[in-house]
């Protein structure tokens, strides 16, 4: 960037080297304010680029654990719309039996099926009750979260179904893939006031890194192992926790100060985007809460979300 400063006198000899000093020392400053501007600018443009990309970012990792749990979902919708298909025959033919019953002037025997009916579509209205909570977890997961607002939500069934989809997903996509699921909730805790798709994808973060080292540790070859993940809650005073803990081989101590940190990751290159721990720190701070890790090295770690209530 070029500037110029002028100055003009219609008196002879009007200027001393004062005024020179003068002069030199406002273009300095003028100049350092010129640049000071443009770099201004400069940065402002930077961090607008920086913002876009982050949000690029975030929904991609959005996405890409939501094309995790698409496996699991289509597993865990087929089963209820199989009960949905099974009772639906069934009562078809009941029908038919009740039919051939009032024909007879059976009606003791045909209010015997109409009973029956009535509780197969008892069955049928659950399991398309489920079927229905399964999509509409599915939408709320790939719903833009900052116009999202809390609502009260059953945490333990939230972190059940997380852990089932998880499990099915990575089955579908790695036939080898096995591993133990435990669980262990507080049926105290009552609905919490929270996003769900947020702590959704919090949960779903914890539990897939959790089959991912167990299931890493059992390609070692070690005979005896058996691959757990084990998920549970409880309240503590004010607060729910909510634990994802594993038998893997724990973080190794020199990484345990970076798990938290945007893009860094220990698994292979295209394995994971080193987001899904920092985003999920993000989440529970802005819920009020946090996130603690319990790590013992060739044992296992867990991950604890703590939640205010």
């Amino acid at each position: 960037m070029l500037g110029v400063i002028t100055v003009q006198s219609f008196s002879k000899n009007a200027f001393s080297a004062y005024h020179l000093y003068m002069l030199r020392t406002i273009a300095v400053y003028a100049a350092i304010a010129l640049e000071n501007a443009d770099s201004f600018n400069k940065l402002t443009l930077t961090v607008d680029s920086l913002q876009q990309t982050q949000k690029q970012l975030i929904e991609s990792e959005k996405m890409a654990s939501l094309g995790e749990l698409t496996a699991g979902i289509a597993h865990e919708i087929q089963n209820p719309l199989n009960f949905v298909n099974n009772f639906s025959e069934v009562n078809t033919e009941l029908i038919e039996e009740m039919q051939q019953e009032i024909d007879k002037g059976n009606f003791a025997g045909a209010k015997e099926i109409s009973n029956d009916i009535k509780e197969n579509e008892k069955k049928i209205n659950h399991h398309g009750k489920r079927a229905g909570d399964i999509v509409k977890g599915m939408l709320q997961h790939s719903r833009n979260s900052s116009a999202a607002a809390k609502e009260l939500t059953d945490i333990n069934k939230l972190a059940d179904e997380y852990l089932r989809l998880a499990y099915h997903g990575l089955r579908a996509k790695d036939k080898s893939f096995n591993a133990t699921m435990k669980t262990d909730f507080d049926q105290h805790i009552g609905n919490i006031n929270i996003i769900p798709q947020d702590i959704g994808r919090v949960i779903l973060n914890l539990i897939t890194n959790a089959f991912y080292v167990v299931d890493e540790k059992k390609k070692s070859g070690i005979m005896s192992y058996e691959p757990t993940v084990f998920v549970s809650t409880k309240k503590v005073n004010n607060t729910i926790e909510i634990s994802v803990k594993d038998n893997g081989n724990g973080i190794p101590q020199k990484v345990m100060d970076k798990i938290f940190q945007p893009f860094y990751t220990t698994k292979p290159t295209g394995k994971g985007t080193g987001l899904g721990l920092s985003l999920s720190y993000d989440i529970i701070k802005a819920h009020g809460g946090e996130i603690k890790v319990e790590n013992k090295e060739q044992e296992g770690a867990a991950f604890i979300i703590i939640l205010p209530v």
